[in-house]
Formats: C-alpha cells, structure tokens, sequence
C-alpha cells in the first residue's frame, strides 16, 4: 500500500510537471508573438477577455488576437466554454495564431506547424451550433452544482455532453470536475480546425513553420528580438 501510494504521487507530481510545462511552453510562444509583431504589450491579466486586445493589433487588421501552442495532431483548446460563446452573441472578428509542436526528445518540442486564420463572427458561430448560451449554463450548472458530489456531477455532466444538442455541434465541450476545478471548457479537434476553419491550409508537418511569413525560432528565448515586417 506504501508503494503504491508512493508510486501514485510521483505519477502526479510528473503529471503536474508535465502540464506546467507545456503551459509555459504556449506562454513563451504568445511572448514570441507579442514582441515581435504585436508591440511587446504584456497582458494586464490572464483572465482579461483577449490575449492580445485589438488595440494591440496595429500592423494585422486591429482586431484581436487569440494565440495557441498546442501539441500537433491534438484538439485546440479554448477555455471557458461560455465565454467562447459570447464572441458569437457579440459578432467578433479576431485573429487565430495556432503554433503547433511536436515533442521531438524528452526533453525538446519541436514547431512542425503554424496556421494564422482570421474568425468571421459566422464562421464562429457555425463551430457552435445547433447549442444556445441556454444550454451551456443549464450544463455549468450542473458542473459548479457543490451539493453534488464530484463522481455525481461528472456522470451528469458526461450524459448531458453526450446527448443532443453537444453531439451534434463542431466545437467540444469539456466538463473539467474534480477536487480543485469545477469548469465547462472547449475545444476544437485537430482535423475539424482544418475542415472548417483553415480548408485551404495545409495540416501536414511543415519545415520551417511561420508567422506572418516569419519562422517560429526553433528555441524560443526569453526575449526575442523584435522583426521589422516587410
């Protein structure tokens, strides 16, 4: 039993390590970004509403940014589900940078894709539909329901989620509960960010991935140096 309980927080502390690590991986690549075509803006919080507000956005449209470092051939992340949802009720256009990595070595990542997609607001909402904001809250509360019990609130959550309208919808949504989160996120599978938001793009690995036609550095430092664009 010792053993075992030994061998089970190792897994979880590998597990914690593993996870902050590629969080901070998708962190050095929005400063990449930021410095280099975005003015070095640092964010005022990470709960703000963009990641790259569209003040921020001078040279590529002003509209607001939304980056993403995320593990080749793996769904894209997004967040909180519902507020995902409001860019629909809102209209917003805004601009998706997603670097995609591979890991390479144990201890190495290696950019093998880099798609920059300018979101429609229609284009957005399709990923949505047929779900109501409605349906996203009845669901939230479910999941944020403290007099549930975690393994009750999961089942319920699990067979709201795999029942219409969820189903029948591109974007995916995760019910994230256990003793420190009770969240409903989302994310967009791999092929379905090709079919629906890049069908012209290529998903296949890439040699030199870019950005605005610039190559992600293969090692991202801590502070890159700013490019002048064409």
């Amino acid at each position: 039993m010792i053993m075992f309980r030994l061998t089970f927080c190792i897994f979880v502390l590998a597990s914690s390590a593993m996870a902050r690590e590629v969080q901070s991986h998708g962190l050095v690549f929005e400063k990449w970004l930021r410095d280099t075509f975005f003015g070095g803006l640092a964010p005022e919080s990470y709960t703000q509403r963009w990641d790259i507000p569209a003040e921020a956005n001078t040279r590529h449209g002003g509209i607001p940014v939304n980056p993403k470092a995320i593990k080749y051939g793996a769904p894209i992340d997004f967040g909180d589900a519902i507020r995902q949802f409001e860019i629909t009720e809102k209209g917003e256009r805004f601009l998706l940078i997603v670097g995609f990595w591979e890991q390479t070595t144990p201890i190495l990542k290696t950019w093998v894709n880099a798609q920059t997609v300018e979101i429609s607001p229609a284009a957005w909402a399709k990923l949505w539909h047929p779900i109501s904001r409605a349906d996203l809250e009845s669901l939230d509360r479910v999941i944020k329901d403290k007099s549930l019990p975690i393994e009750v609130a999961r089942a319920r959550a699990q067979e709201i989620k795999k029942s219409p309208p969820f189903t029948l919808s591109v974007m995916q949504v995760n019910p994230k509960i256990d003793d420190n989160q009770r969240r409903l996120q989302c994310s967009l599978r791999f092929t379905d960010f090709f079919s629906h938001l890049a069908p012209e793009a290529d998903s296949g690995k890439q040699r030199e991935p870019k950005v605005f036609g610039f190559p992600i550095p293969p090692t991202l430092p801590s502070s890159p140096r700013s490019v002048k664009e064409k």
